[in-house]
């Protein structure tokens, strides 16, 4: 949802919170740029998952100087921003979206009538409405000609607003699989190694480094069969297990993570055995599955409330009777797993689900079993550990000035967090009360 800019309190001073005005404040430590006070009703303490009444956090340039108690002496000229009745958060981490795609009319067929350069416009929309939903950072799991690096050199280079982005680049399938693109004649869009289809060590080692080689910092993989696409089974096992292990031990030579799409119960095994980092989705977890997960530390990106807010009648009868088929397995599964204590980071699957609704996923998550505590510090704390991006997910010293604040106490109402009033990314106000 994008509003309507308002003042907010600079000091004496009234300035209107847009994104153009927020140029006006330096992006960069420096010397020079003003030190900013921010005043909430309450603080999330992400690692103790406790809201504290009375604190203020200083800010100058894009990081954070100090956490104090309210009321603290402050240094002359010193601008003011106050957050009354609000709380305060990190910037909100969704580690499963794809912002250059949408679920809507013609979406089938996209693939084969638009290029990159279409992919990196809507993804510079979507970005915009992810920003002002609160979502500071995003993983972007898989898009096409390496929109997702265009996107966020835009993003960094400051043409376009948006969250900061880790891209994987393209997915990685085998041949006919969850992420190749199926379903035409003979020759028309088939893909290779450097778009992402691979079969095999040789061809796998080709794709990963091509996606690390120009940009990727997460790669995707599809450990199964999708939804979204015309397998007719949606979670049967795609790489096998010595495959994924390929495209993991390759990954971690480069310091970068793998994220395994992954559906049915052999395939999430596989890809557990194989040493991913994450689970993407997670549909059809048994008892096995959840210990194995637990044992190897892997996270689960469940991506829930798809399952709830999902278009059906956008899906091509093959497709729509996967989703009413998997679809309320998943939302078993997650329950299943909130109550074993596997590790959960928030994910939506943004484009299966509109850009800008991210924060829908946290009730549905409260829904499945977990507190609001947890459901807040999964895009939170934990994302940033699942990102592997120490430098955000918390409100402390020395980190990354990306801050939300929202109207109310989300502990007590967790759909306070769809009701984003300031954004905050890297020190400049984005969106202010």
């Amino acid at each position: 949802m994008i509003a309507a800019a308002c003042p907010v309190l600079l000091a004496a001073t009234m300035l209107c919170a847009t994104p153009a005005a927020a140029q006006q404040l330096p992006q960069r430590d420096g010397e020079g740029a003003p030190l900013l006070v921010l005043a909430p009703e309450w603080l999330f303490d992400a690692a103790s998952g406790r809201m504290l009444p009375g604190r203020e956090v200083l800010v100058r340039g894009e990081r954070i100087v100090a956490v104090q108690e309210a009321g603290s002496p402050l240094p002359p000229g010193t601008q003011r921003i106050e957050l009354a009745g609000h709380s305060l958060l990190p910037g909100l981490i969704d580690c499963h979206t794809h912002l250059t795609f949408d679920i809507d009319p013609g979406w089938v067929h996209r693939g084969v009538i638009e290029t990159g350069a279409d992919a990196a416009l809507r993804g510079a929309r979507n970005a915009l409405l992810t920003l002002d939903a609160g979502f500071t950072t995003v993983r972007n799991v898989g898009s096409g000609d390496f929109a997702d690096v265009a996107l966020k050199r835009a993003i960094e280079r400051g043409f376009v607003p948006g969250p900061r982005i880790l891209p994987a680049c393209h997915t990685l399938s085998i041949t006919g699989g969850h992420a190749d693109v199926t379903g035409y004649a003979p020759g028309i869009a088939e893909q290779d190694p450097e778009h992402g289809v691979a079969d095999g060590p040789d061809q796998l080692l080709r794709a990963v480094r091509y996606q690390i080689k120009h940009g990727a910092e997460v790669i995707k993989i599809c450990a199964t069969a999708g939804v979204l696409s015309w397998e007719e089974t949606v979670g049967a096992q795609q790489f096998t297990e010595e495959e994924m292990r390929v495209i993991v031990e390759e990954a971690a030579r480069h310091g970068i993570a793998v994220a395994a799409h992954a559906h049915g119960t052999a395939g999430i095994k596989a890809a557990i055995r194989a040493g991913v980092t994450s689970i993407e989705h997670g549909s059809i977890l048994d008892e096995e599955a959840i210990a194995m997960m637990k044992k190897h530390g892997t996270w689960l990106v469940p991506t829930t409330v798809l399952a709830d807010n999902l278009d059906l009648s956008l899906l091509p009868a093959p497709i729509r009777a996967k989703a009413e088929k998997v679809l309320p397995m998943a939302k078993q599964s997650l329950r299943r797993a909130i109550a074993a204590g596997v590790k959960i980071a928030f994910g939506t699957d943004a484009a299966v689900i509109p850009h800008g609704t991210n924060a829908l996923e946290f009730a549905a998550m409260v829904e499945r079993g977990m507190t609001p505590t947890a459901a807040l510090q999964s895009a939170t704390i934990r994302a940033a550990e699942l990102c592997r991006r120490p430098d955000r997910g918390q409100i402390a010293a020395g980190l990354l000035a990306d801050l939300v604040a929202v109207p109310g106490n989300p502990l007590r109402d967790i759909h306070a967090l769809e009701r984003v009033d300031f954004v905050m990314k890297g020190g400049v106000v984005h969106r202010g009360l």
